[in-house]
């Protein structure tokens, strides 16, 4: 098979996975393995799509499409990294078996002031800026895979958590916005630095350090 069509496949599949807990066929799964099996056995199926997708995208020739941006990812991976580890620390009701965090008194608290997908928005922030920094087809596949799957998702979540939990969201909803600072800019909400603490960003700087000192090992490609 041509590379390029390897990549889109592998990519294709890997979206094709992530559709899969919005239809009927997680419950029959669920049902039939359990929540922690099922749970694992598709944590096992994405990582072994994204393996393959690393390995397509290594095998797909460079096409060039425009100029690309290349010093636009260390300009924007502080605020992407800082956003996905605050968005792993902070306890966040749109996470899977988190619901019940929103009958919380007060469920938006830190980094879900600013907004409710922090990790979905620093994954898009990751895979935007790539895309315009590489400028060539394989890098727009497969790093606007995760661009949309991110995009998608943040709706994703809220149509099921809308749908499982009833008032309960309705208030996190009106308290919180997917898109960051669009709540509190409204007057729904406030930025509480103090919330958000120092761990989180402190963590996410120092990932930022380690990929600008270790990107060009990891990936062959200079990160600025």
């Amino acid at each position: 098979m041509d590379p390029t069509a390897t990549l889109v496949l592998a990519c294709a599949v890997f979206l094709a996975l992530h559709v899969l807990p919005s239809t009927p066929l997680r419950g029959a799964l669920v049902a039939r393995l359990g929540e922690g099996p099922y749970t694992g056995l598709f944590s096992l199926a994405t990582l072994a799509a994204i393996v393959w997708m690393a390995f397509a995208y290594r095998a797909a020739p460079y096409t060039p499409l425009w100029p690309g941006l290349r010093h636009l990812p260390p300009a924007v991976m502080p605020f992407s990294l800082v956003l996905i580890a605050c968005g792993v620390l902070t306890p966040n009701p749109t996470a899977v078996a988190a619901g019940r965090l929103l009958a919380n008194a007060e469920p938006a608290r830190g980094i879900i002031r600013v907004t409710r997908h922090p990790v979905m928005w620093g994954i898009m922030l990751w895979a935007g800026a790539h895309v315009l920094a590489r400028g060539e087809l394989k890098a727009t596949i497969f790093f606007g895979s995760f661009l949309l799957l991110a995009a998608a998702g943040t709706r994703l979540q809220d149509l099921r958590k809308a749908k499982a939990h009833g008032e309960d969201w309705q208030r996190f909803a009106a308290l919180t916005s997917n898109i960051p600072f669009v709540a509190i800019a409204q007057g729904r909400n406030r930025f509480a630095a103090g919330e958000i603490g120092v761990v989180g960003v402190a963590f996410g700087l120092l990932l930022y350090g380690g990929l600008l000192l270790s990107h060009t090992w990891l990936f062959g490609v200079r990160p600025y």
